[in-house]
C-alpha cells in the first residue's frame, strides 16, 4: 500500500504542474509576453523538438547510471530554478531560450515517473490505473486553480502557480520512495545490451505499438496548444475556461479509476482502434460546430482519444518487455509520442489557426485516420 500512495502522490504532484504547462504555457507566452500565436507555436514547437531529444537520448542514460528516484530529484530541482528564470523581463530571444531550456528538461519528469510506475507494477503488482487517476486529479486541480487565478488577477498567475507547483514537487520527491527505485542500474555487459534500442525494435510488435503511440498522441497537438486560446476566441471567461478543460480530465480520471477492470480482457489492437475511431470522431466535430457547448462535449472523449491510447502502449511494455528496457521504452514514448510528433503538428496547427480556428483540429486527422487501418492491417499479424 506505501508504494501505491507513493505512486498516486507522485504522478498527482508532477501532473499539477503538467496541468499549467500544456493547456496554458502557449497562451500565457502570447497574452502576458504579448507574442503572436503563429511565433509562440514555433517557439513551443521547438521546445517539444529538444524535449524530444532529451527523453530520447538523454533520459536513457541518466537511468543507466543512476537510481531512478535520483534522476526524478535532479530533474525537479532543476526545472524549478529554470522556471524562476522567467520572472524578469526578457527580449524575445531570451525567453525562446529559457523556453527551449525548460522543455528540454522538464518533461523528463514524466517517464521517469513513469518508468517508475512499471518497474512497480511488475514488482509489486500495484494498480496503474488506480494511481495514475490521481494525476488526472492533480490536473483538474491545476486547471481550475489557474482558471480562478487568470479570473482574479492576471495570466501572470500562471508561471507563479508553475513555481509553486515545482517547489511542491522538489519537496516530495526528497522524500523516501520504493526501495527499487533507490537501485542503481547494474552496468554488466548483458543488461547494457538489453537497453540498446535495436532489441527494442526487434521485440514483436514494438514499432507497430510506437507508431501508433506518435499518431494518436501527436493528434492532441492543437488541443493542447490552442485550447485555451480557442476558448478565449469564444469569449468564454478565465474560470469557465479553467472548468471546461477539466471536463476532459474528468472523464479522464472516472477511465483510469476502473481501467484496469474494464481493459482487463481488452486485446492492445482494440484499445488502439477504439482511441482512433474517437480521436477521429472528436477533431471532425470540433472543427465542423465551432460553438462552446459543443467543444464541451467533445471533451469527454479525451478518456477515449488520450486515455486508451496511453494505457494500451503501457499495458504493451509492462507486459511485453524485461525491466531492462522499462527506461528505454519509456524514453521513446516521450520522445516520439509525447513530444516530437506533437512538436511537429503543433507549428502547422499554429498556421492553420491563425486561417480558422477550427481548421487546426480538423488538421488532426492527418494521423487518427492512419492509424485506424494500420491496426486493422496489423493486429493479426503481430498478434497484439
Amino acid at each position: 500500500m506505501a508504494n501505491q500512495r507513493w505512486l498516486s502522490a507522485s504522478f498527482f504532484v508532477f501532473f499539477f504542474t503538467w496541468g499549467i504547462f500544456l493547456p496554458y504555457w502557449t497562451g500565457w507566452l502570447t497574452i502576458e509576453k504579448g507574442l503572436a500565436v503563429s511565433t509562440a507555436s514555433v517557439i513551443m514547437g521547438v521546445g517539444m523538438a529538444a524535449r524530444a531529444l532529451t527523453t530520447f537520448l538523454v533520459f536513457p542514460v541518466l537511468t543507466n547510471r543512476s537510481a531512478l528516484r535520483r534522476v526524478i530529484q535532479g530533474l525537479a530541482i532543476l526545472s524549478l530554478l529554470l522556471t524562476i528564470l522567467y520572472l524578469p523581463d526578457s527580449p524575445l530571444w531570451v525567453l525562446a531560450a529559457i523556453t527551449i531550456l525548460f522543455s528540454a528538461v522538464y518533461p523528463m519528469v514524466l517517464p521517469a515517473v513513469e518508468s517508475g510506475a512499471t518497474l512497480l507494477m511488475q514488482s509489486e503488482h500495484i494498480h496503474y490505473g488506480k494511481s495514475r487517476s490521481f494525476g488526472s486529479i492533480g490536473y483538474t486541480v491545476a486547471l481550475l486553480l489557474v482558471g480562478a487565478a487568470t479570473s482574479i488577477w492576471s495570466e501572470q498567475s500562471i508561471l507563479y502557480l508553475m513555481i509553486a507547483g515545482l517547489a511542491a514537487a522538489v519537496l516530495f520527491f526528497m522524500r523516501s520512495a520504493p526501495a527499487v527505485l533507490d537501485k542503481t542500474p547494474e552496468r554488466t555487459s548483458a543488461s547494457i545490451s538489453q537497453t540498446k534500442l535495436r532489441t527494442l525494435f526487434q521485440t514483436k510488435g514494438f514499432l507497430v505499438i510506437t507508431l501508433l503511440a506518435v499518431l494518436l498522441q501527436g493528434a492532441h497537438a492543437a488541443y493542447y496548444s490552442f485550447g485555451f486560446i480557442y476558448l478565449d476566441d469564444l469569449n468564454v471567461s478565465g474560470f469557465w475556461i479553467g472548468v471546461i478543460l477539466n471536463v476532459a480530465v474528468l472523464f479522464e480520471i472516472l477511465f483510469f479509476r476502473v481501467s484496469d477492470r474494464m481493459l482487463a480482457n481488452v486485446k492492445i489492437s482494440t484499445m488502439f482502434l477504439i482511441a482512433a475511431i474517437g480521436s477521429t470522431v472528436r477533431w471532425i466535430v470540433v472543427f465542423l460546430f465551432p460553438i462552446t457547448s459543443v467543444f464541451v462535449v467533445t471533451q469527454m472523449l479525451h478518456a477515449i482519444s488520450f486515455g486508451i491510447a496511453h494505457y494500451a502502449f503501457i499495458q504493451y511494455i509492462s507486459t511485453r518487455l524485461p525491466k531492462q528496457q522499462i527506461a528505454s521504452a519509456q524514453g521513446m514514448y516521450a520522445a516520439f509520442a509525447m513530444s516530437l510528433s506533437t512538436a511537429f503538428l503543433t507549428i502547422p496547427a499554429g498556421y492553420l489557426y491563425d486561417i480558422t480556428p477550427g481548421l487546426a483540429f480538423l488538421g488532426m486527422a492527418v494521423c487518427t485516420v492512419p492509424a485506424i487501418f494500420i491496426v486493422l492491417f496489423t493486429r493479426r499479424k503481430l498478434a497484439y
